[in-house]
This record gives structure tokens, sequence and C-alpha cells, in this order.
């Protein structure tokens, strides 16, 4: 059973220069957003990373995907927050006692499916429309997180011509 991948033992270097360099770009993102926004957002943004910064080369690293995608969960999760609300279903108990599980599961699902289908499939913002059921937010979150990927975006062009897809 081997626990090193084969291609680390050749390119340790190349390997510990493209982590550090993801660590310096959440560095960097974390000291923008002052840590206003909630744990969850942060967590999406490290999940976003980790996927920019070893498969640069993948679709999933590109800015349509991490922007877009990140746009459709703001989207889903905000209408999936508002639902219980227009629809007048937070006066009924059985559905306020399971409000966070319907809409937080029905935010994860529209999100998967709206990426699916405007081809902007970024499996970490899922997680971000959840958050926005689970946790408080405000529009200053969704402002902050959106200037979280599109810095990231935007670093991830500046190094591109030293990252390589590590998996």
């Amino acid at each position: 059973m081997k626990i090193f991948d084969e291609k680390f033992r050749k390119n340790k270097l190349r390997y510990m220069f493209q982590c550090f360099l993801a660590t310096l770009s959440v560095f960097i993102i974390l000291l923008l957003l002052d840590n206003v926004s909630n744990a969850i957002t942060i967590a999406s943004l490290g999940s976003s990373t980790f996927i920019v910064f070893t498969m640069p080369d993948a679709h999933l690293s590109k800015p349509r995907f991490l922007i877009g995608g990140y746009m459709v969960s703001i989207a889903m999760g905000m209408l999936c927050h508002q639902l219980p609300l227009l629809l007048l279903l937070d006066q009924y108990f059985i559905v306020s006692e399971l409000s966070h599980v319907i809409f937080g599961s029905l935010s994860v699902g529209l999100a998967i499916f709206v990426m699916v289908i405007t081809d902007t499939e970024h499996p970490p913002a899922a997680g971000l429309a959840l958050a926005l059921i689970l946790d408080e937010w405000s529009y200053m979150t969704i402002a902050i997180t959106m200037v979280g990927i599109i810095s990231l975006s935007a670093l991830k062009a500046l190094l591109k011509p030293f990252l390589r897809n590590l998996l």
C-alpha cells in the first residue's frame, strides 16, 4: 500500500510551492474579508482554493465555474431562505421546526441543478447555498463572498504560469 503519490516523489518542490501559494492566497483573501463572513462561507472558499491550486487546468477552476457557481449558489440560497416567508410557511409549527432541513436540502438541490444546466458547476459553491440557510447572513456576507471568489480567480490568473496539475 503506497502512502505518497508517485508524482510527489518526483516533484516535491512543485507540490510544496503550489501548496504555499494556496496558503498565501487564503491568507490574502482572509485579510480582505477581515473575518466578517461566517465560517461555512469561508470554508467553501477554502475548498475552492484546493481546486484552484491542485487542479489549475481543470474546468472547475476556470472563472466561469468559480464565479458562476458561487453566483448560482448565492441566488438559490437566497431564494430558499426567503421561500418560507413568501409562502407563509413559517407560521406552521411542523414546517418551522423543519425549515432548515427542508429548505437547506432544497437550496443544495436547486444550486446543483442550476449549475449543471448553466454549465457553471463548482462543488464547493453548493455548500454556500446550504450556508445561507443554516447560518445568519447579511448582504455584506454575499458581497464579501463574491469579493473572495473573484480575488481567488484573479490570483489564479496571475499565478497561472507557475501552476501545474498536482492530481
